[in-house]
């Protein structure tokens, strides 16, 4: 794969299915990514799809074992058992953890041992659903609004950055209406015009967050 080029599930045409919540964390991902330096990880790395976007001296892959999500095919540098990181106190400069911690029961153990990981000052860039189906069942455990990750994060030792939202309520409903039409095999051929209405109409209707699909959050260890 080119450098700065992501795999089409992680940065998709209007033609599939997972076009909005998907296209919404690429382009935070790539708003915010200047943000992550030095020697990194990637927590919850998964087939890592984000890695051709940074530009960074270190890229470490860590990920944890779940029969909700087989890592067969992918290459995963360091596993993390659930309790420890395998790292010595303050071992990287940033981190990014991207659709992982909704499937963390410990969430706040987890926080603790990130903090722990990381160097002060170094940030962490946080991307996880609001609005959004079970996945990786039966390790779904939450979704956090901005309230409970500031609290979280403020909690285990961080200070907040930013938080933004990907999507709101016409992105969000759309996205729905499509993961309900890949469930209802005959209703698939609707998921394009359902992505190419809900982008024409988002251009005009008034874009209210009060619902939306992910929350991107920016913090930086004290």
């Amino acid at each position: 794969m080119m450098k700065n080029q992501v795999a089409y599930e992680f940065n998709p045409s209007k033609r599939y299915f997972l076009y909005h919540v998907r296209k919404g964390l690429y382009d935070a991902i790539q708003k915010h990514k200047h943000h992550l330096s030095g020697r990194m990880m990637d927590f919850g790395c998964g087939s890592m799809p984000y890695k051709s976007l940074f530009t960074v001296d270190e890229y470490i892959g860590v990920d944890f074992d779940n029969a909700g999500h087989p890592h067969e095919t992918e290459i995963i540098d360091v596993f993390y058992n659930g309790k420890k990181i395998p790292f010595a106190d303050n071992y990287f400069d940033s981190v990014l953890a991207t659709e992982v911690i909704e499937h963390i029961f410990n969430i706040d153990e987890l926080l603790l041992e990130l903090n722990r990981v990381m160097k002060p000052n170094a940030k962490i860039l946080i991307t996880c659903p609001f609005v959004w189906d079970e996945h990786e069942i039966p390790y779904d455990y939450a979704r956090y609004t901005h309230f409970s990750l500031k609290y979280l994060l403020e909690k285990a030792g961080f200070e907040i950055v930013l938080m933004d939202k990907a999507g709101n309520y016409v992105i969000t409903i759309a996205q729905i209406l499509n993961s309900y039409c890949v469930r209802v095999r005959f209703l698939n051929k609707f998921v394009y015009l359902i992505n190419i209405v809900s982008t024409w109409l988002n251009t005009f209707l008034p874009k209210i967050d009060g619902l939306y699909l992910s929350n991107i959050v920016v913090a930086r260890k004290k």
